[in-house]
């Protein structure tokens, strides 16, 4: 058995602006926006929400599968995602469309503005959970992807008794709020950075209270801030890890699910998850590119045990 992600596969296109968005925008005139910005440099990197989470999870020794679609430029990127542990027997390559491209321009201040052209994920609905054996899978992630896809997986998760966690990050812009209202309804777990979680009380009608109380699971990712772990009535606080440096926030709240989840299906408890996904993230965080970060387990220990005392719990990723 094993958890599959679903969610976008893509190309990121990274550039940096060396100012401040903030200096550039007027309050006052917010109805008629036109802004361009001079970039320094942009990169092309492998990217996609799917991919990322599962990359920070096969580094700590899982083997995820993913579970979307990809264009007819993806070859090379899939050769890459089995070279490092992740199932691709799921991503459906479609004919005549390229792979998705996420275009992100970011600041001095790490703030950032992004857009998303789909390709072949618009995809991703054609497919189902009746494509995989039912004894292969055992919890879903459905996080970012087209949103008649996300639809279609919670619904399907919840006629085949299969729990998923509901990651609509971006997309909470763009779902359909009554395709938000049946993800929280359904999920066993919601994850969310603080300001798309209020997004998602606005566009669900549920209080946040309402949405605690409708999963076993809620974290909120808090930038700076770290995150907050809640579960039956407990609540667990999560500390950032300082960077030795800062090279990119793209993906870095995906490599916080992925260590976050390594440490939930090895029955680890919400502190030790909450502080691995929080090393994972600064692993992120300090390299160019969502998936160019790595370590050995070893390292990962070493450096989880300089913050946080696990008690030994973590040995558990040397025979896992």
């Amino acid at each position: 058995m094993a958890i599959f992600i679903s969610g976008s596969v893509a190309f990121d296109y990274l550039m940096t602006f060396p100012g401040y968005f903030r200096e550039n925008i007027l309050p006052d005139k917010l109805d008629k926006i036109s802004l361009s910005f001079l970039v320094d440099n942009m990169t092309k990197q492998r990217g996609g929400c799917a991919p990322n989470i599962a990359y920070s999870m096969a580094l700590l020794g899982e083997k995820p599968s993913v579970l979307a679609t990809a264009g007819v430029d993806f070859s090379e990127y899939r050769v890459w995602m089995e070279s490092h542990g992740i199932d691709t027997r799921y991503i459906r390559d479609i004919p005549g469309k390229h792979t998705a491209s996420f275009f992100v321009n970011t600041d001095l201040e790490n703030n950032q503005i992004a857009s998303f052209y789909t390709g072949a994920m618009a995809d991703a609905s054609l497919f189902t959970l009746a494509s995989v054996p039912a004894d292969e899978i055992d919890y879903l992630v459905i996080s970012p992807n087209d949103p008649a896809a996300m639809r279609k997986l919670s619904d399907e998760c919840v006629a085949l008794g299969i729990p998923y966690l509901f990651d609509p990050s971006q997309q909470v812009a763009r779902n359909p709020h009554e395709d938000l209202r049946a993800g929280v309804e359904g999920a066993h777990a919601v994850f969310c950075n603080e300001y798309e979680f209020d997004l998602l009380v606005k566009h669900t009608g549920f209080s946040a209270r309402q949405i605690d109380e409708h999963v076993k699971l809620l974290v909120i990712t808090k930038g700076e801030n770290g995150a907050t772990v809640k579960s039956d009535d407990r609540q667990y606080q999560i500390p950032v890890v300082p960077a030795a440096r800062i090279a990119d926030p793209t993906g870095v709240g995906d490599a916080f699910r992925g260590g976050f989840l390594r440490g939930y299906r090895l029955g680890l408890d919400l502190q030790t998850c909450g502080q691995m996904g929080a090393l994972s993230a600064t692993y992120c965080l300090e390299q160019n590119g969502p998936s160019n970060h790595t370590y050995t387990i070893q390292e990962y220990i070493k450096r989880y045990r300089e913050f946080f005392d696990d008690d030994g719990a973590l040995d558990i990723l040397n025979h896992s």
